[in-house]
C-alpha cells in the first residue's frame, strides 16, 4: 500500500509523567525525512484518567479521545476508529501505528512500518527492548534479553507487543478490529489477521523502548510478564 495517512494511537491512563517524553519521541518520527509528503496524526486514548493525561497530550499537539472503560481492547479500538472518523481518507490509505505512553519509539519507527507496508505487507508486528536502567536484577535482565530475537531478525519471532504495531486500515477493517480484551488485544488482532491471509511481517529489526516497571497495570500483559520474570530464581 501507499499510504497517504499515519495515524499513531497511544492509549494512557493516568501517564502524564511518562508520555510527554513518548510524544515527543512520536513527533521526531513523524519528522524522518522519508514521511515528507505523509500525513502523520496522533490519537492519545486518556483512559480513566484521574490526572493532567489528557491536558499533556493536547500540549503536545495529539488529538485527544476520552473514554473510562480500563480496558485496553476497547481504548485502543476508540483510538484507531477516532483516527478513522478524522483522517477523511480511505481505509486502504490510512496506515495505523500503536504504541504505548510508557515506551519510546526510535526516530525511524514510522519510516520502517511504512517501507515494509510498502512492500505489500499489512501488518508490521515489531519487539521491545528494555533501558539500562530496568530494575529488574542484572541475572533476570539477562534472561529477559534471552527471550527476544536477535535484532535484524527479518521475519520470525513469536512476539507480539501493542507498543510496537502497525496495520493497514482496511485490514483491521475486515477482521474487526480490536477485541474488547483487558489484556491480549495485540495478540488477538494480529492471529485474526493471519487467519485471514493478510500479509504479516514479524521482525525485530525496530526495536521500541518500553518501561521496565514491576507493578503490571494489566494482568497477563508485558508488564505483568516482567513480574514474574522479576521473582524468578531459577537464572
Amino acid at each position: 500500500m501507499s499510504a497517504a495517512t499515519v495515524a499513531v494511537v497511544v492509549p494512557a491512563h493516568d501517564e502524564e509523567h511518562l508520555l510527554p517524553t513518548a510524544l515527543a519521541a512520536l513527533a521526531r518520527a513523524a519528522r524522518h525525512p522519508d514521511l515528507a509528503a505523509v500525513r502523520v496524526l496522533t490519537v492519545v486514548v486518556a483512559d480513566a484518567c484521574r490526572d493532567r493525561t489528557a491536558a499533556v497530550a493536547r500540549d503536545a499537539g495529539a488529538l485527544v479521545v476520552g473514554t473510562d472503560c480500563r480496558n485496553p481492547g476497547r481504548a485502543r479500538a476508540a483510538g484507531v476508529q477516532h483516527a478513522l472518523e478524522r483522517c477523511l481518507t480511505r481505509p486502504s490509505a490510512l496506515w495505523i501505528a500503536t504504541t504505548d505512553a510508557d515506551s519510546v519509539a526510535p526516530s525511524g519507527w514510522l519510516a520502517h512500518q511504512l517501507a515494509h507496508a510498502r512492500e505489500g505487507w499489512q501488518a508490521v508486528v515489531g519487539t521491545v527492548t528494555l533501558p539500562p536502567s530496568s530494575p529488574l536484577a542484572a541475572p533476570h535482565l539477562a534472561l529477559y534479553e534471552r527471550t527476544r530475537p536477535p535484532t535484524g531478525t527479518p521475519w520470525l519471532h513469536p512476539h507480539v507487543h501493542g507498543a510496537n504495531l502497525g496495520f493497514a486500515a482496511d485490514a483491521y477493517l475486515d477482521v474487526g478490529g480490536f477485541p474488547p480484551l483487558t489484556t491480549g488485544e495485540d495478540r488477538a488482532l494480529v492471529h485474526a489477521l493471519e487467519r485471514r491471509g493478510h500479509r504479516v511481517l514479524r521482525t525485530a529489526a525496530c526495536p521500541v523502548l518500553t518501561s521496565p516497571r514491576l507493578h503490571p497495570r494489566a494482568y497477563g500483559g508485558f508488564g505483568h510478564f516482567l513480574s514474574r520474570l522479576a521473582r524468578t530464581t531459577d537464572v
